[in-house]
């Protein structure tokens, strides 16, 4: 095993950590994303501008997920994540992330909720946020929160992440809240905004968050962007071309994909469609 003599620990041994990310879209009059930009103070992507998100809890698994979710079976959701069993846990996480990173709330009767308060029961103790949507009576729609790219961070980094990225629409009755901890500051953006302030240096971004920014791209409305994610696309694995350069990562019909490097990223995508 070889070990990185300029680290303090060593990258073959880091765990992989199942994770959750969404994509919130929503039309401000046109399409936009909601971004979040991390502390320079944490280990994994300090100072980027992320999606809300993290990481899998174990009490995000159940028995059982029909007392809190609507729309999908566990067996159904397991399907579309390609896993065994327990995939509304990533369901789950995808609301909890939300919730205690851009205090939103993805669930559906919940009028009448304090949405701060619960955001701040959920930030003391992530384990409390199924019991809290059961004693409320929230229910969380899973179809409303759509699967549609998995990436797994490449060896090196300290923290690794196999992150499953959703997309949903903004709530729309509350607007999003920093916690001014982990997140330090939030932006709705326009997609292709996004990206030219990342290529001028001004809007850092990890490469897979960079590749769905630019997926969100071909879109002009929300309405658009979940009628391409309900396809539920089979995956599109990405390439990297000039990874010592500009490092683009690229997908199918995308100049240069056919020669590009495969081995450096390892991303799939559905939401996707050849460009015209």
């Amino acid at each position: 095993m070889e070990h990185n003599n300029d680290l303090d620990y060593d990258p073959a041994a880091v765990a992989v950590s199942p994770a959750a990310t969404v994509m919130l879209v929503d039309d401000r009059p046109d399409l936009h994303v909601l971004m979040l930009k991390r502390t320079a103070k944490v280990v994994f992507a300090p100072a980027n501008w992320v999606f809300p998100g993290g990481r899998v809890d174990p009490d995000d698994h159940r028995d059982a997920f029909d007392d809190i979710t609507d729309g999908l079976t566990d067996v159904e959701a397991s399907d579309i994540l390609e896993v065994e069993s327990g995939g509304l846990a990533w369901w789950l996480a995808a609301c909890r992330e939300t919730l205690e990173e851009a205090g939103l709330l993805l669930a559906t009767d919940y009028a009448g909720v304090d949405v701060a308060s619960f955001r701040e029961k959920v930030r003391a103790d992530e384990g409390v946020f199924v019991d809290e949507l059961i004693e409320r009576g929230i229910r969380i729609d899973a179809t409303a929160i759509e699967e549609v790219a998995r990436f797994i961070t490449p060896l090196g980094p300290p923290r690794r992440f196999d992150a499953r990225f959703f997309v949903a629409r903004a709530p729309i009755d509350h607007e999003p809240m920093q916690d001014d901890s982990e997140i330090v500051e939030l932006e709705w953006v326009r997609p292709a905004d996004a990206l030219a302030r990342w290529r001028a240096g001004e809007f850092e971004m990890m490469s897979p968050t960079v590749r769905m920014v630019d997926c969100l791209r071909r879109y002009d409305s929300a309405d658009a962007v979940m009628v391409a994610a309900r396809k539920r696309s089979p995956y599109q694995r990405v390439r990297v071309i000039d990874p010592d350069g500009d490092y683009q990562v690229v997908l199918p019909g995308e100049p240069g994909y056919e020669d590009a490097t495969i081995e450096i990223e390892t991303g799939f995508v559905r939401l996707w469609e050849a460009p015209t």
